[in-house]
């Protein structure tokens, strides 16, 4: 894989932020994966430590994009906005655990305000049609209460990560399609920010034309289905990030998988678990927005969680040295069109080189989160 957007480590259990497993204890996580320029960005605001734990989710996969650095951009001056604003930190996860379980170790106080008191998605990337909407249920039911918005990651599509590190998924799209629409019976009724399937649009190259058809044509359906079951639920469809597809040719599988319709999708979504910077985001996804068409109120959320320094100039994308957290997670990005920056894969969830995929390295998350 190029350098794709996701990496799951073991059968069942995606490599990512969060996680929801199917026996209660967390299994869904989110992956990092790298592409792209180098760039210089702010670091985040920092909020400090409260009562509440911030949850990240469950290993996710790292998206998969090809090492051609852009130019680097001017940094949009953004408005001041409070660093997580409504979105929901859920109470499960590797960083979570470290914390509690390493209170003396000297870089618990970074790790745990700069990553683990910050909200991530929740992934679900293991294919259990008989847990998987009560799993979604319980984060839905936990923001609900807290009066927040939970991101949530549905990453089961079949031939997942073109057979690569995050292989998996249901076994064919019949399964798929039940499959979402029990996870659609977990949503609710609240608002939820839906990422779905990173990976499956950009990186569909190693389908036939066929099999690429009947993909995009469940990706469809399933937007349709999760907005029919929870009218609040955006949905977001794969694209990439800007050293991968060009902007017409990313729109172009967009609309054939339904991102341009209303009825199954409020927008992109880019960078997961990649580098690229903010600027660079933000020009890109506009771009593709523009190609797209669609509706006026389809907008952008882009993966903020490792993309402080950029990607690296050689394209590395495993775990790369000199990288650092980006943009807080925030609903009020002050930029037009782009609707959210969240932390789709968890800072300090390994590629692969830190560790085995999907496993949390605290020194990496050190470093990320201390550069």
């Amino acid at each position: 894989m190029v350098a794709a957007a996701s990496v799951v480590v073991a059968v069942g259990t995606a490599t990512g932020m969060m996680s929801a497993l199917a026996d209660g204890h967390g299994a869904d996580r989110a992956r990092p994966q790298a592409t792209g320029s180098p760039r210089l960005e702010q670091l985040p605001v920092v909020p400090s430590p409260s009562a509440t734990v911030t949850k990240s989710a469950s290993p996710k996969p790292s998206s998969s994009k090809k090492p051609s650095p852009s130019p680097a951009r001017t940094e949009p001056e953004p408005r001041p906005t409070p660093a997580s604003a409504g979105l929901y930190r859920h109470p499960d996860s590797q960083v979570l655990d470290w914390v509690r379980a390493h209170p003396d170790d000297p870089r618990t106080p970074v790790i745990e305000s700069r990553i683990a008191d910050l909200p991530a998605a929740v992934w679900f990337a293991d294919f259990t049609p008989s847990t998987i909407a009560s799993r979604v249920r319980a984060v839905t039911s936990g923001a609900a209460a807290q009066g927040r918005v939970p991101v949530v990651v549905p990453y089961a599509i079949p031939e997942r990560d073109c057979g690569g590190a995050s292989q998996g998924g249901a076994p064919d799209l019949d399964a798929y399609d039940d499959w979402i629409d029990d996870f659609a019976d977990g949503l609710g009724t609240g608002e939820v920010v839906v990422v779905l399937e990173p990976d499956s649009i950009a990186q569909s190259a190693c389908l036939s034309d066929d099999r690429r058809a009947h993909r995009f044509a469940s990706l469809a359906r399933a937007g349709r289905v999760l907005k029919a079951a929870d009218p609040k639920a955006r949905v977001y469809y794969d694209a990439g990030h800007s050293g991968w597809n060009e902007p017409a040719e990313q729109a172009s599988l967009l609309k054939q998988a339904g991102a341009a319709s209303a009825a199954s999708s409020d927008g992109i979504f880019s960078n997961v678990s990649n580098f690229q910077a903010t600027a660079d985001e933000i020009a890109y996804d506009r771009d593709v927005l523009a190609a797209l068409g669609g509706p006026a109120s389809l907008g952008a959320v882009i993966d903020t969680s490792r993309n402080g320094n950029g990607a690296p100039a050689d394209g590395q994308w495993c775990d790369p040295a000199g990288r650092k957290i980006g943009r807080a997670p925030t609903l009020a990005t002050g930029q037009a069109r782009i609707d959210a920056y969240l932390w789709v894969k968890l800072p300090g969830e390994s590629d692969g080189c830190k560790g085995s995929p999907g496993t949390f390295s605290p020194s990496y998350a050190y470093a990320l989160a201390s550069s």
